[in-house]
């Protein structure tokens, strides 16, 4: 797997300060999308040991909440098998700091439901994710006004709280919570 970005220190892309990996690869190519630079999965560089290590240092103080991953998208198949490894040493490592993810894909119906985006490690890696970001950014509901998102489409997924109740759970951090869309 290659990756576009590390961002360290980021406050953009999920509750408080985060360490965000833009990963490279994505089939979907989703018009405007603000990062098309990273839909070829040879871009950018490896996601090797230094990548690796540079990460988990980061996440080390206190005051990082935790692991974004982004893209390209994190939940192509080949990204999410290069992907687990890390994530579950993220969470030995860091059992309190939560890991968000991003996807173009909707949850309910492509990344639950079988389909192009799944495969064998798919409900292992969603397992250790705490919130996911779902939906394709539509320039048609863009909304700078969100929180965490781009378009009104995107919802904000509590995983944890998902799993605990058998449907899907919208986070009640963001304060646009009661205008919630399912």
């Amino acid at each position: 797997m290659n990756y576009a970005a590390i961002k360290y220190c980021d406050i953009a892309n999920g509750d408080g300060v985060r360490t965000s990996l833009f990963v490279s690869g994505c089939r979907r190519h989703c018009p405007e999308c603000f990062n098309a630079v990273a839909w070829d999965f040879a871009y950018g560089q490896p996601f090797d040991k230094a990548a690796r290590n540079a990460i988990l240092k980061s996440l080390e103080p206190v005051y990082v909440r935790g692991l974004s991953l982004l893209g390209g998208e994190p939940l192509e198949p080949e990204n999410q098998r290069a992907l687990l490894p890390f994530v579950r040493d993220v969470k030995v490592l860091y059992p309190h700091k939560d890991i968000w993810c991003y996807t173009g894909n909707v949850y309910e119906t492509e990344v639950l439901a079988d389909g192009p985006g799944r495969c064998e490690v798919t409900d292992e890696l969603l397992a250790r994710l705490d919130v996911l970001v779902d939906g394709a950014f539509l320039q048609a509901e863009k909304d700078i006004t969100l929180r965490f998102r781009g378009s009104a489409n995107q919802r904000i997924i509590d995983l944890n709280a998902t799993r605990a109740a058998g449907h899907t759970v919208l986070w009640q951090g963001d304060p646009l919570f009661a205008d919630h869309r399912m």
